[in-house]
């Protein structure tokens, strides 16, 4: 059990550097289209590719960010509930896990559609749509998996796994 654990935290983490590199890629774009504009140039498309990308460094996060208890939660009213605790929680990752598996079955639906009938972007560029839904699909999926994850962990150990808040992390380390 401790290898698949460490597998999917090295998911969840590959997702987080994804995410970086897509927020990386959003500054060179800038970059790139402030070059463009100085020296009197075009590039097409760029605020469509920094939305692509922006679309990339969000789905990808999603997943590392709520292993990491980064989102934000009902923590709040779960502390409030004492022995009903347990319960609620069992209740938030049960609509988490529903409404994430439910984003992702849509994504890969919307994604295989658009590839099937050849939708482009309305921007300059042009790009065939299922490219940057393909990347938003992988990480709707992710969150999924880290979903499921926590929910049959709270199930079977009675413990989502998950730092309570950024406050606890930052005292833990």
């Amino acid at each position: 059990m401790g290898s698949l654990r460490r597998g999917l935290d090295a998911l969840y983490t590959a997702g987080g550097v994804v995410a970086a590199f897509f927020t990386i890629a959003i500054l060179g774009i800038i970059v790139l289209q402030m070059l463009a504009r100085w020296t009197g140039s075009t590039f097409p498309g760029a605020a469509d590719y920094a939305g692509y990308c922006m679309a990339g460094a969000s789905f990808f996060a999603f997943a590392y960010a709520l292993n990491h208890g980064a989102h934000i939660r009902v923590s709040l009213l779960l502390s409030k509930m004492g022995r009903w605790r347990y319960w609620g929680e069992l209740w938030c990752f049960a609509v988490g896990t529903a409404a994430s598996t439910f984003l992702a079955r849509y994504a890969i639906k919307v994604t295989m559609e658009s590839h099937r009938f050849k939708d482009v972007s309305q921007g300059q560029d042009a790009t065939p749509l299922w490219i940057p839904q393909s990347i938003m699909a992988i990480g709707a999926v992710l969150l999924a998996i880290c979903f499921w994850d926590h929910l049959i962990r709270l199930i079977f150990t009675g413990n989502h796994g998950m730092r309570e808040d950024l406050v606890e992390q930052s005292h833990a380390e």
